[in-house]
């Protein structure tokens, strides 16, 4: 008896060895050293305020135009960069931060669940640092010397900001909340009015509505490599959307991964890399195929050098290069290449989600404007409609727009300009830049005025204007009520007013009746719930997996309602 508790006791205190053991290596594992930096003068330049909205730190400045965009301008050496960003524009890295960590909170009702993806993203991203250039790290660095201590609980600073350049490659590991998925398209030579390059595209990266309230047009000339533009939020360096001054655009859209690991170089920092650095599609190619990223995206790359665009395709495991073989490229979700022809994920991806339903559709587009011009161009990134002009609902993953853009954007790269959306989504003024003036006029600005090019603005959407905008906008708070509703753990009743208003705020919509169907499967009125979940199939689903829920109610409320 004694030697088998003596053995007990070994077991225990050998348990609690490992586990203390495991604990001391997850903490090594996931914390990140900032970078050695030698020189950190730059710490003692100060934000100078010179008006409302308006801040200059030497040649740098930081300012918000009437169109609602704020507006940065950028120079130096990388930690330089990064310290001088995070001094002008601290206020709204705060703002960013407390959206984002907000929009998890809401999307991931499980308090359980999030503190386990708390630690999981830990883990996914223990090797950022190392798969991350040092100017990257040193810019990243830069910046959170100004984050706030108020989300000390989720991290340090520079572990937090160096994490939230992976978002992108996250939202693909969390697939099931829908914050990753996006179109663009490109005309050149025949098939545009005036033959030159035209590249449109929608970034539909949705973490909440406040997120995208402060974007960021930022305008940097480094220290090394070309100047260039980009779209961003406070104390992101990554690019999602971007021209060089030699006219190479950036776009990166996400495609169907398996749930990753360990996080390899963040998309967003391999597209920083080739806006930086390169100035044809093969250097931008070259760029990305050195580098490892652990989940699988399309860079569309447009060139004016090469006067044509052409859509990088990279796995985790290999690169490939996609030309279309007329004057027109399309990009959604999904690869096209000979490389990926036979990809199971890819394969599975076209069959099931959105994604070959909106290449369809943004065809179907570009084939009434046989001579593509800009305006035509936003008219494309606005279109809410299904195949054939079909009504499929506000808001339906399987249009252009669905009304959850970050940003929309529009290059002319031959012309060195760029059209930006202001708010909301890209039903706002489509705002218009000049690269070349911007270089060449605005280093040291210190008078306060607006560096857009007011004739060439094309006009907010008239759908703003409309009932049916009121009405989405009555969807949305209504949504999350129910969904609120849906997910609680304890006894509550529907209001059936609030049902019904639902459904009249987005009548097409199947989601309005698939989550009416699960409100009355919750109170156990499976009659009514078999009710709208036959209304929902009658109805343009988005994809297999919500069709699979919504036939799943149906077999759950036959079955009990057959029993009642």
């Amino acid at each position: 008896m004694k030697r088998f508790k003596k053995f007990l006791i070994w077991v225990f205190v050998i348990i609690v060895v490992l586990v203390l053991a495991f604990l001391v290596y997850f903490k090594l594992a996931v914390e990140f050293n900032p970078p050695h930096i030698t020189d950190k003068s730059v710490l003692n330049k100060q934000r100078i305020q010179i008006d409302t909205n308006f801040y200059v730190c030497g040649n740098n400045w930081l300012r918000k135009s009437k169109t609602g965009l704020w507006e940065m301008y950028l120079e130096g050496k990388p930690f330089e960069r990064g310290v001088i960003a995070g001094k002008l524009s601290k206020e709204l890295i705060t703002v960013q931060e407390k959206a984002f960590v907000s929009q998890f909170d809401k999307m991931v009702p499980s308090r359980t669940y999030l503190k386990f993806l708390k630690y999981f993203i830990a883990w996914f991203n223990r090797n950022l640092d190392k798969s991350t250039d040092d100017e990257y790290l040193q810019e990243i660095y830069g910046i959170s010397l100004s984050a706030s201590d108020s989300f000390k609980y989720i991290g340090p600073a520079y572990q937090r900001m160096l994490n939230y350049h992976s978002a992108h490659d996250i939202g693909h590991a969390l697939q099931n909340y829908h914050m990753v998925g996006c179109t663009s398209f490109a005309c050149w030579g025949n098939a545009t009015e005036d033959s030159s390059l035209i590249i449109g595209r929608n970034f539909d990266f949705f973490v909440g509505v406040e997120f995208a309230q402060n974007k960021i047009i930022c305008f940097v000339n480094p220290e090394k490599g070309y100047k260039f533009m980009y779209v961003t939020w406070a104390g992101m360096t990554g690019v999602v959307s971007g021209m060089n001054e030699k006219g190479l655009t950036v776009t990166i859209n996400s495609s169907k991964s398996e749930i990753p690991f360990s996080a390899a170089t963040p998309v967003s920092i391999v597209a920083r890399e080739i806006l930086q650095y390169s100035s044809t599609i093969d250097q931008a190619f070259a760029i990305a195929k050195k580098r490892k990223t652990f989940v699988s995206e399309s860079f569309m790359i447009g060139s004016a050098i090469d006067h044509k665009t052409a859509i990088i395709e990279k796995s985790p495991t290999k690169t490939g290069l996609f030309f279309s073989e007329s004057t027109k490229i399309i990009c959604t979700n999904h690869f096209q290449s000979k490389l990926f022809a036979d990809d199971k994920l890819n394969k599975e991806n076209i069959e099931k989600s959105s994604t070959k339903y909106r290449y369809n559709r943004v065809a179907e587009l570009l084939n009434k404007y046989p001579k593509l011009n800009v305006r035509q161009t936003a008219v494309i990134l606005r279109d809410q409609l299904g195949m054939q002009e079909k009504n499929i609902g506000m808001g339906n993953e399987k249009a252009v727009n669905q009304l959850i853009a970050h940003h929309s954007i529009i290059f002319k790269p031959e012309e060195l300009k760029v059209w930006i959306s202001s708010n909301p989504y890209q039903l706002g003024e489509y705002v218009a830049y000049d690269l070349k003036k911007i270089f060449s006029e605005c280093k040291g600005m210190k008078n306060n005025h607006e560096v857009y090019e007011e004739n060439l603005i094309i006009p907010a959407d008239t759908f703003l204007l409309s009932v049916n905008y009121k009405n989405y906008k009555k969807y949305l708070i209504l949504r999350e009520q129910l969904k609120g509703f849906i997910h609680a753990k304890k006894e509550v009743y529907i209001n059936e007013q609030i049902l019904k208003d639902f459904i009249q705020s987005n009548p097409e919509y199947f989601l309005v009746y698939s989550l009416s169907g699960d409100c009355y499967k919750k109170e156990n009125e499976f009659g009514m719930a078999i009710t709208y979940y036959n209304k929902a199939l009658t109805k343009e689903i988005t994809s297999v997996e919500d069709r699979t829920h919504i036939l799943n109610g149906l077999r759950t409320c036959y079955s009990k309602n057959h029993k009642l």
